[in-house]
C-alpha cells in the first residue's frame, strides 16, 4: 500500500513539475511579444469569436488589477477611479467595486455622458452599492491614489477640453496614479503624447506588451510598467502575428541564451573568436582604452587593437593580454594606415570593430575595412565616414554582416531621408535596416535593433546613468567581442547584438544601484560588465 501511495505521489510531483515548466515557458514567450494596437485588437477579436464573453474577460482582467493594487497599497486608502467611455472605463469600474468591497474608500470620476453598454452597467452597479460618482474633477474628494481608466489602447485623436484640462489638473496633484493598459493620452504604437497625457507612476499593460511602452517619448508618462497576463492563448497571438515583421522584447532569459556558454571542455583561443579593434587617436586616447576594456569583458579568445604608434604603450599598460598593433600616424595623431603583423591581413580576424576615438582623418582605414569580407561593426567616426561615403549604396555592396550603432544624431547623418526618427524609433530603425541591409542598433533610453528583414528587437530596461561620455565605446568593444565569438559559434548576428545591448544596460543598472546614477563613468561601467553574469 505504501509503495502504491509513493508512486502516486511521484507521478503527481512529476505532473506538477511539468506543468510548472510549461507555465514558465509560456510566460517567457509572452513576455517577449510586442504588439501594435491593430494587432491587439485582432487578437482580442479572435478570443471573443471563440466564445469568451467580453464581460467575463473584463471581470478577470480587472480582478487581477485590483489584487495587484491591494498588494502594492495594503492600507485601506482613499482611491479615485477615473472612468472613460469605453471598456477601459469598464475595467476601472470593476476595480472600483472590488476595492470598495475590500474596505477601501472609493470615489468615481466620470466626465462622459455616453458610455458603452457594459461600462454603463458597471457604473450603475457601482452606484447601487454606494460608491459616489462625480462628473467634474473639482468635485472629486482628496485621494491617496488614482486609478486611470479613461482611455485604453488604440487612442489616436488629440485630447481636448474639458478632459485635457482635467488631466492637466490631475497631473499636478502628486498622488500615485495607476494606469490601466496605457496612460490615457498616449498613442499605443509610437508613445506620442496626444495633446496631453496622464503621468502615471505605475502602468498595468494588459495581456501583451504594447509597442508604445518601448518608445523613448512615452517613458516620462508610463512610470513602472507591469504586464498583466490574462492567459491569452499563444495560438491566437501566433495566428495574428505570423505574417508581420517580428518585434521582440529582449528578456534576461533570451539574452543569456545567446551567450556562447558553456564553452566546450577542449578549446583554444582562436576557437573563441579573434577580434580586431581599430580605434583611438592622439586626441581621443581614452576611446581606445574603453573599447578594449569592453572587449575584454566579452570573453573573446584573441583581441588585437590597432592604434596610432604613440598610444601603444598606454594600451599595453591597460590591456596586457591584448595584441596592441602600433600604426603609423598622420600629422594630427590619427592612424595613417594599418600596419598589421607579418602574415596577417583583415581576413585573419573573425570580426572587426572600428570607430571610437578614430577621427575622420582615418577615412582611408574605414574605407578599407568596409571593402573587406569580414563581419564589421561601425561606430562613432566609423559611422561619420560611412555617412560621407553614402550609407545605403556603400553598404549594399558588402557581402558580410554589418552592424551600425548610431545615436540619434549619427542616425540622422546616416539616413537623412528617414524622417522623424525620434517620433517613431521602431519604424525608423526598421526602415534603415531594410534599406541598407545592415543590422542597425539605434541607441536611446530604449535601444531599438533591426535587421534587413524588418525584424526588431527592443531593450526594455536601461538607466540614465549611461548618459556619459565613453559609454558607447564600452558597448562597441563588448559587442565586437561577442560578434567575433558569434562567427565561430554559428550564432545569429542580430541575436548577439540584442544580447550585447541587454548586457551593457544591465551593467549600467547594476552600477547605478550601487553608486547612484551620477557615479557610473565609462571606466566604472567596464568593471560591472562581468558582475551581471555572476
Amino acid at each position: 500500500m505504501l509503495k502504491v501511495k509513493n508512486e502516486k505521489l511521484r507521478r503527481i510531483s512529476l505532473v506538477t513539475t511539468q506543468q510548472s515548466g510549461l507555465m514558465h515557458n509560456r510566460q517567457e514567450q509572452i513576455s517577449q511579444i510586442v504588439v501594435t494596437a491593430g494587432q491587439m485588437r485582432d487578437i482580442e477579436e479572435r478570443i471573443f469569436a471563440a466564445g469568451m464573453p467580453v464581460a467575463a474577460l473584463m471581470e478577470k482582467v480587472a480582478g487581477l488589477i485590483a489584487r495587484r493594487i491591494q498588494v502594492m497599497i495594503p492600507d485601506k486608502s482613499r482611491v479615485g477611479i477615473l472612468v472613460g467611455p469605453g471598456h477601459n472605463g469598464g475595467d476601472a469600474l470593476v476595480v472600483a467595486r472590488e476595492l470598495h468591497f475590500c474596505g477601501y474608500e472609493v470615489w468615481i470620476y466620470n466626465p462622459f455622458s455616453k458610455l458603452k453598454e457594459l461600462t454603463t452597467q458597471h457604473l450603475q452597479y457601482a452606484q447601487s452599492v454606494g460608491i459616489p460618482c462625480y462628473q467634474t474633477i473639482e468635485q472629486l474628494p482628496d485621494c491617496d491614489l488614482l486609478v486611470d481608466g479613461l482611455f485604453g489602447f488604440g487612442l489616436e485623436r488629440t485630447l481636448t477640453d474639458p478632459i485635457a484640462s482635467a488631466i492637466n489638473q490631475l497631473n499636478t496633484w502628486n498622488q500615485p496614479i495607476f494606469s490601466i493598459d496605457l496612460p490615457s493620452g498616449l498613442h499605443t504604437d509610437t508613445g506620442e503624447v496626444l495633446g496631453i497625457a496622464i503621468r502615471a507612476t505605475h502602468t498595468f499593460c494588459l495581456g501583451l506588451w504594447k509597442l508604445g511602452f518601448l518608445q523613448d517619448q512615452a517613458l516620462d508618462y508610463i512610470g513602472e510598467a507591469e504586464l498583466i497576463d490574462f492567459d491569452i492563448p499563444v495560438a491566437d497571438v501566433q495566428a495574428v502575428l505570423k505574417d508581420a515583421p517580428k518585434i521582440t522584447r529582449i528578456t534576461t532569459a533570451s539574452a543569456i541564451k545567446n551567450l556562447p556558454l558553456p564553452r566546450p571542455p577542449v578549446t583554444h583561443k582562436y576557437k573563441e573568436g579573434h577580434l580586431l579593434l581599430i580605434c583611438g587617436s592622439r586626441r581621443y586616447a581614452g576611446g581606445a582604452i574603453l573599447t578594449g576594456l569592453g572587449s575584454r569583458a566579452s570573453g573573446v579568445g584573441m583581441l588585437s587593437i590597432a592604434v596610432p604608434e604613440y598610444l601603444k604603450p598606454l594600451l599595453v599598460s591597460h590591456l596586457p593580454e591584448a595584441l596592441i598593433i602600433g600604426c603609423p600616424e598622420t600629422e594630427t595623431g590619427a592612424i595613417a594606415h594599418l600596419q598589421l603583423p607579418e602574415k596577417t591581413d583583415l581576413s585573419s580576424f573573425d570580426a572587426i570593430a572600428i570607430g571610437p576615438g578614430l577621427t575622420i582623418d582615418s577615412t582611408p582605414i574605414v574605407q578599407e575595412v568596409i571593402a573587406s569580407n569580414r563581419p564589421l561593426l561601425l561606430d562613432a567616426d566609423g559611422l561619420n565616414v560611412l555617412a560621407q561615403m553614402g550609407t545605403i549604396p556603400t553598404l549594399q555592396k558588402r557581402q558580410a554582416p554589418t552592424v551600425l550603432t548610431p545615436h540619434a544624431g549619427e542616425f540622422k547623418r546616416l539616413f537623412p531621408d528617414i524622417p522623424n526618427a525620434n517620433q517613431d524609433r521602431v519604424k525608423a530603425v526598421r526602415e534603415a535596416a531594410m534599406q541598407s541591409g545592415a543590422i542597425v542598433l539605434l541607441k536611446g533610453a530604449r535601444t531599438a535593433i533591426a535587421n534587413s528583414q524588418g525584424a526588431v528587437w527592443l531593450n526594455p530596461k536601461s538607466t540614465p546613468a549611461l548618459a556619459r561620455g565613453g559609454s558607447g565605446d564600452v558597448l562597441t568593444g563588448l559587442l565586437g567581442g561577442l560578434l567575433a565569438q558569434a562567427a565561430t559559434k554559428q550564432i545569429a548576428v542580430e541575436d548577439m547584438v540584442a544580447t550585447a545591448s541587454w548586457w551593457h544596460s544591465q551593467a549600467g543598472i547594476l552600477a547605478a544601484e550601487e553608486r547612484t546614477e551620477l557615479g557610473v563613468d565609462a571606466f566604472t561601467l567596464t568593471q560591472y560588465l562581468m558582475k551581471v553574469l555572476v
